[in-house]
């Protein structure tokens, strides 16, 4: 004998609009066990919904929403410099970098080292304001370049100290030098002197 299976199945119209009312969504969004059927239909009641919303009969799908996996590849891959070719830009290479934010961004690098190094005691004010100077002409490209001139720089006023610090040392051994070969040479007159008088 032909049956039908529809006309066995539980209606749970009532049921579906119940626990879209009790979760605050639609009905297309509400989820009923289809292995719990006739308990479901015996809820008739929004007490009886949150029972087997409780129980894990009944719940919210989730939002349906585009997949973020492959912008979040792209992303990755933009990271490591990739799709900025010349097709993809859009604006003058000044338009997508200005050459003013560059120029900020390395005075404050530069300013920034100066002002470290001047607070450490490695340059003193007046090198500071030399290097300050040459930093706004445009001398030093970047940091690197910097710190070399710096290292260049105290290495030479520490040769040009010391070779300074030789040709002091050197005139106050000459000085000496004259003084005892003056006193000598007056001893000596002093003695040819008073031996002529004898």
């Amino acid at each position: 004998m032909f049956t039908n299976s529809k006309a066995f199945r539980a209606n749970l119209t009532t049921q579906k609009r119940l626990a879209a009312s009790v979760l605050k969504c639609g009905e297309r969004k509400v989820w009923l066990d289809p292995n719990e059927v006739t308990e479901i239909a015996q809820a008739n009641s929004r007490q009886n919904i949150r029972k087997l919303v409780k129980s894990g009969l009944i719940f919210k799908k989730p939002e349906a929403a585009a997949s973020r996996s492959r912008a979040r590849e792209h992303a990755a891959a933009k990271r490591l410099g990739r799709h900025g070719g010349h097709g993809r830009r859009k604006g003058t290479a000044e338009a997508r970098m200005p050459t003013s934010v560059l120029w900020m961004r390395r005075m404050r690098v530069l300013r920034s080292l100066l002002r470290k190094y001047r607070e450490q005691g490695k340059i003193d004010r007046h090198m500071y304001h030399e290097l300050y100077l040459k930093s706004k002409g445009n001398v030093f490209k970047n940091k690197r370049v910097l710190m070399e001139y710096i290292h260049k720089a105290k290495t030479e006023q520490a040769r040009v100290k010391l070779l300074n610090d030789q040709a002091e040392a050197q005139r106050q051994r000459n000085k000496a030098a004259r003084e005892r070969r003056a006193q000598r040479v007056a001893a000596k007159r002093e003695q040819i002197i008073s031996g002529d008088q004898e």
